[in-house]
């Protein structure tokens, strides 16, 4: 283990250093995070997983820059470059910038204009003018170099080929580089154009046909419009500070005597480096540096918005009907029974038929819920929803039957999708679309995990995202939340299991191999039986399954088994048995934790036993309450501005959250109107799945959109003016009038003319369904 890499995280984290080596210690045997922030909380100081997997990531960073650093060192090694000096540089830069600046006048290169100089013998002039500036001649000293074999023709030409040689330098200068990097960061703007005759094809950009902006405050959203534009050939994006002030930075480096005729050769060739070499690669750098800073945000927002996706309040194992609906093709109905089984499934029209058809449909619901003594309806919330939770509740049910419309992103791709053909081989896609429907209701989680996070829409700009990137912090929210909701061993699918620390996907399918073939495990230690999981897996995965009535009473709860013999103890101590310190709260206050404190064991372990020892196996998540929306609103058509409506947020994004209030089509509460105070992060205010209450201020029925506020006194119809003035208060927004520019940025987190509609429905990526 490299003690400078430690101590580097250490700093840069202010995290004591001995935690910091500690768990990388853990991660470098195999330790998961959640294992390390679960059961080793001794060993890194209680460290969160969120530090955890901060110590992972940026300890691959720098074995990543280290291994950059050897691969250098070898190249200059067997080219014999290495001086000294350059070990040392090399040896103690800090970035892979500084690295790569460092290595740039040694990098092998193609050949450029420079190249040719140096084959025609131009070097020594190009050394002089940059050595001579106060009293060299430049055009006596270009004559000795002319020579027509050489193709170096006269003096301008030697000039020339010299100024191309000192540009070079220019650009491969680490100094240089460093300087110009600063002011790129500091006074960079980004600038976009609308490529000549792309302005119908590219509509949807129309905000950044003619747009810039301060590259330090530019949001991801928007950054990764502009990028998309680019891509699409839409746009002309640039990245650069004024040229006088990069000149005005570079020039007094290399230009000494500026008033002498070879000073102003070398000014010459460092406008030339500038404009031709030096500005497009820290450009190019800036661009690879800004994108990643925005895919950080982005996936950041993605991982938030899927870890409240993934956590919402599970109904629990109750029998569940199920529907899907529909209007032409009828409702396809499933009954699911506890543990998720599908019992029946059938087709009701029960919102478009003749009046037969509705009876009928009716009388079968009916016959259903007294068949399987059905708990809760779970209705989807596409086509038809509205319309067939209004149908359910005419059919006056039980009033213990919770009635709940359900998200459905993804549902389809689920039922297209492998996971699905596996379980329901002999079903149709419609009835396994109507089985994810009803299972989500009874546990998002165990249910989402099925599906690519990607397919679930509540992210923002995710097709532009670096892939890898974006799979990491999604899968590494996944085992987060599987993990801290704990899962069923002997009812969970191989999906779920797969995400369980210290599983995967081949010892997850081989765990249901050997349940299928030799029934229900009876205890934790019973893993161990399952081929190819060995006692490190077992470590790993045993405090996060759970067991229900198995062999030893704390099977069911997250204490580790490692842990076993202690509980035990305290169990004889008190002359009772484990089962007795579950049930009876008076002999838990008996529990003396100091006592049982050794080298391994310490009092943040021994207080998660006694909390779990009060509330064994306990569900992290909030307690299920069903939601209803407004009756009577069921389209677009009957909104108007003003209503006060309660609503579930289904997205939240850097520019504010997508609210569903039950017509269809999710509304926007714009940043600026989630609260009555400056909101600088949505996430502040808002969440997944949480239940709102808004206010209409504007219903665009010909585009579909409807504009929200959780302000106490919004203004009524305010999106709608501002689209006639960009520079007013902030407020969602179309373009202005007809070739009026947009005025400058008041804030990073929003500008009324670029964050338009139009930008906003890009960064609302809802996937397709097939």
């Amino acid at each position: 283990m490299n003690d400078r890499f430690i101590a580097r995280i250490a700093s840069e984290l202010s995290v004591p250093s001995t935690k910091v080596a500690a768990t990388a210690k853990l991660l470098a045997e195999g330790a998961t995070v959640p294992f390390i922030a679960r059961y080793r909380k001794e060993v890194t100081g209680s460290l969160d997983e969120v530090a955890i997997t901060s110590v992972r990531d940026r300890m691959a960073q720098l074995v990543e820059l280290e291994q950059r650093r050897e691969a250098i060192v070898k190249s200059l090694t067997e080219r014999s470059l290495l001086s000294d000096e350059l070990k040392a540089a090399v040896a103690s830069a800090e970035t892979l910038s500084a690295l790569e600046d460092l290595y740039a006048p040694y990098r092998p290169k193609r050949r450029t204009r420079a190249t040719i100089a140096r084959e025609a013998g131009l070097e020594p002039l190009a050394e002089r003018l940059l050595n001579e500036q106060a009293t060299l001649d430049p055009t006596e000293a270009a004559a000795a170099f002319v020579n027509a074999e050489k193709q170096v023709a006269n003096t301008a030409a030697a000039l020339s080929g010299a100024r191309d040689i000192i540009a070079e330098r220019v650009c491969d200068d680490a100094a240089a580089r460093a300087r110009l990097r600063e002011l790129y960061w500091a006074a960079g703007t980004a600038r976009s154009k609308v490529i000549t005759g792309k302005e119908t094809e590219g509509a949807k950009f129309k905000d950044y046909f003619d747009w810039n902006e301060p590259i330090a405050k530019i949001p991801s959203h928007r950054l990764l419009a502009l990028r998309r534009g680019e891509e699409e050939g839409i746009l002309l994006v640039r990245i650069t500070p004024a040229e006088e002030e990069a000149l005005t930075v570079l020039e007094p480096m290399f230009v000494k005597a500026p008033r002498q005729p070879a000073g102003e050769q070398v000014r010459l060739a460092v406008v030339d480096s500038y404009k031709r070499l030096l500005g497009f690669a820290i450009e190019g750098e800036l661009r690879v540096e800004t994108k990643k800073r925005a895919d950080d945000t982005a996936i950041r927002i993605f991982a938030d918005n899927l870890r409240e996706l993934l956590l919402a309040p599970a109904l629990g194992q109750k029998t569940v009907l199920a529907l899907d609906p529909g209007f032409r093709t009828g409702c396809k109905t499933v009954v699911l029974d506890r543990q998720g089984k599908l019992l029946h499934h059938d087709v009701v029209h029960a919102t478009a038929g003749g009046p037969n058809q509705i009876r009928e449909a009716g009388e079968t619901i009916r016959a259903l819920v007294q068949k399987f003594s059905v708990e809760a309806i779970a209705i989807g919330n596409g086509t038809a929803s509205r319309e067939t939770e209004q149908f359910v509740r005419t059919l006056k049910l039980p009033a213990h039957i919770n009635i709940v419309q359900v998200n459905e992103s993804g549902a389809s791709i689920y039922s297209a999708s492998e996971v699905a053909r596996d379980e329901f081989p002999d079903q149709d896609i419609t009835v396994r679309g109507a089985v994810s429907i009803g299972r989500r209701l009874m546990d998002p989680l165990a249910e989402l995990v099925k599906l690519d996070p990607k397919s679930i829409g509540v992210g923002q700009y995710q097709h532009d995202v670096e892939e890898t990137a974006l799979r990491r912090g999604l899968d590494d929210t996944v085992v987060s939340c599987v993990n801290r909701v704990g899962v069923e061993l002997n009812t969970a699918s191989k999906q779920l299991l797969g995400y369980v620390s210290g599983l995967g996907p081949a010892l997850a399918a081989n765990i249901v191999a050997f349940r299928n073939q030799n029934g229900p495990f009876h205890s934790r230690k019973a893993l161990l039986k399952v081929p190819r999981l060995g006692p490190k897996a077992f470590e790993q995965c045993a405090g996060f399954l759970r067991v229900r009535d198995g062999e030893h009473p704390l099977d069911s709860s997250a204490v580790h088994p490692e842990r076993y013999d202690l509980v035990d103890s305290m169990a004889r101590d008190l002359g009772c048995g484990v089962i007795d310190l579950l049930r009876d709260p008076a002999l838990r206050t008996r529990i003396q934790p100091e006592k049982y404190v050794t080298d391994t064991v310490g009092l943040p372990t021994l207080k998660d036993i006694l909390e779990e020892l009060a509330k064994p196996g306990r569900d992290p998540r909030q307690q299920f309450e069903a939601f209803t929306f407004q009756e009577g609103v069921e389209k677009m058509e009957h909104l108007q501005p003003g209503m006060k409506l309660p609503g579930i947020v289904t997205n939240v994004t850097a520019f504010g959250a997508f609210v569903d209030i039950g017509v269809h089509q999710d509304g926007l509460v714009h940043v600026s109107q989630l609260a009555d105070r400056f909101v600088k992060d949505p996430a502040e205010v808002v969440k997944v799945g949480q239940k709102v209450r808004v206010t209409v201020t504007e219903v665009d029925l010909e585009r579909k959109r409807i504009a929200l506020s959780m302000r106490a006194n919004p203004q009524i119809g305010a999106a709608r003016e501002q689209r006639t003035s960009p520079g007013g208060p902030h407020q969602p927004q179309g373009p202005g009038p007809a070739g009026q520019r947009p005025k400058p940025v008041q804030r990073p987190a929003f500008n009324p003319a670029a964050d338009s509609w139009a930008a906003l429905e890009q960064a609302f990526n809802k996937p397709s369904q097939p």
